[in-house]
């Protein structure tokens, strides 16, 4: 009876197969383009669009306003509480009370 030994080779091959498979597992999840930075990437680009959408809204605000007291069209109103809210004026009818 001869005893063989169990060759080593398979046993090599069938290590490194699983020791790639890990990496290329962990990489795909935390990797630099792995799912988890995905994650990261589009809730970032969720606050910048909020972001981004928030100064939009101030910046057509502020357009508004503008135009409301360009020369082409006066808002009084937005006039008379600009000119109270910035230079402190008010009416001689009216009182102030702090």
């Amino acid at each position: 009876m001869v005893m063989r030994r169990p060759t080593i080779g398979p046993l090599i091959f069938v290590t490194v197969a699983v020791v790639l498979g890990a990496y290329f597992a962990f990489a795909a999840v935390q990797g630099r383009y792995g799912i988890l930075s995905r994650v990261q990437i589009e809730a970032e680009i969720d606050a910048k669009r909020d972001e981004r959408d928030a100064l939009r809204a101030k910046v057509d605000r502020m357009a508004n306003l503008t135009h409301r007291l360009s020369d082409d069209y006066l808002d009084l109103d937005l006039l008379d509480s600009r000119a109270r809210e910035v230079l402190g004026a008010m009416r001689s009818d009216e009182i102030v009370i702090r």
